[in-house]
Order: C-alpha cells, then structure tokens, then sequence
C-alpha cells in the first residue's frame, strides 16, 4: 500500500500496538547492552495505551529488564498526577503499577506548578539524566498525532516549532487554551529512534499530508520530526493508510 519503507502498514490498531510493544522490548534489550539503561520518552493517547497495557502483560514483562528502564514523558497537560487528563495517570493505570520499575526510574512532568517552572524542572531532571550534552539522546521516543498534524504537544503555528535551544518549553493548546509543557522538536530529533503511532480513518489525510505533502510549504509539525542520527518509523493501521501513495 505504501512505498515509503520506515512506513509499516498493519490491518488493525491492535496490532500496531503488538509491533509497539514488541519493539519496546527489542530496543530495551539492545540499548541496554550498548550501554547499560534505556531511557524511553512516552506519548499520550488511545493508540499508546494500548501498547503500554500489553508491555504490562505476562507476555511481554518479563523479557524487560525494568531496573534500568527510565520512563520519560514527551508531554504533559498542567494537571495533578490523578487527573482524568493526565498523560502521567494514563501510563501509570497502563503500565508502571503492573512491572517492577523502581519509582526513581519514572521521570513525570510536574503539572501542579506553574507552566513555565514545570518546564524548567524538567529540563533539569533531563540534564541531571542525560548529563553535559548540547542535546540528550533518548533511546526511544513515542509519538501519537493529531488531526491537525500536531505531535506531543507541538502545535501548528506555535513559536514553540522555532525552539533551537530549550529542551523543554511551555505551551498552550491553541483551541482550548490549556497550558501544556513539551519537549522541543531538537530533542526529538536527536533521539536513537522515534516511532509515531497513528490509528482510525480521521487519520488518513493528516498523514497523507505529512508523508507526501509540500514539508516546505506546510506547518504540520509532524512533518518536523526528522531524526538527525537516528531512525524514524511510522506503525500505521490500515483505515489510517488508505489516502497513503500506492
């Protein structure tokens, strides 16, 4: 269905999740005998969920060495970690309360502050993380996107897109106007790998957009997510592949 090989097609959501996770486990055992941790970025949304919930499964748990698993999230709405909306809530139910990751080893963004403190904290955690580097280097980063092209929580039109030196900014969702907090696009596109996962047919002409627009002349920012050293892949299910180029 699609020419573009970093584009892999699957019949379902459910599988898109199954490749997710499998890949989780591959890239954990890969990056932890390279150098010793595997630093995951996460993303919200119904799509990782699901990935995250077969990661917690008899399954998959037990062929990830969870001790040095650190968990990252690629955003976070400014909401208390119990909150409905919060990503951080989502991943706990999903996955972190059923394996055994040491509770230093989940990173959350902190949503009871203010934005622009939350975003500097967490910069901090990352540069305590990461350490003295221009940019950090996530093992993998998870990403879901939006009708509007958006990614994390990277908006089209936002300054925010313009970031060239913050790892971690504040930013507003331009219909709701909620505050969120973000890593920037230079901090995705340094990541060892980056895996968008896009499911369901309101989908299929955003992605058709980013994958075979005008990236010139267009505003989508997950056009923008081009790894500098590193692998894209897109795990797309079928009903969001159908105005993909044959």
């Amino acid at each position: 269905m699609n020419s573009n090989p970093n584009v892999l097609v699957f019949d379902t959501p459910e599988q898109v999740a199954q490749a997710a996770a499998q890949r989780f486990v591959d890239y954990s055992i890969a990056s932890i005998h390279e150098h010793g941790s595997f630093a995951v970025a996460l993303a919200g949304g119904s799509t990782p969920r699901c990935a995250y919930e077969l990661l917690g499964t008899d399954e998959f748990k037990d062929r990830v060495d969870w001790l040095r698993v650190h968990l990252f999230f690629g955003d976070e709405r400014m909401v208390p970690p119990d909150s409905p909306e919060s990503n951080y809530r989502m991943v706990n139910h999903a996955l972190i309360s059923r394996v055994r990751l040491p509770p230093e080893n989940v990173h959350r963004i902190n949503g009871e502050t203010a934005p622009q403190a939350s975003a500097e904290l967490y910069e901090a955690e990352l540069k305590r993380f990461f350490g003295a580097t221009d940019w950090p280097r996530f093992d993998l980063v998870f990403l879901g996107m939006g009708d509007d092209g958006h990614t994390a929580s990277l908006f089209p039109g936002s300054d925010a897109l313009k970031e060239n030196t913050k790892w971690v900014i504040a930013t507003t969702h331009p219909r709701s106007g909620q505050a969120r907090i973000t890593l920037t696009l230079p901090v995705i596109n340094h990541a060892a790998r980056v895996i968008f996962l896009v499911t369901g047919e309101k989908k299929a002409a955003p992605l058709a957009r980013v994958l075979h627009g005008d990236a010139a002349n267009d505003d989508m920012p997950a056009q923008k997510i081009r790894p500098v050293n590193g692998i894209l892949e897109w795990l797309v299910d079928r009903s969001a592949a159908s105005e993909l180029q044959q």
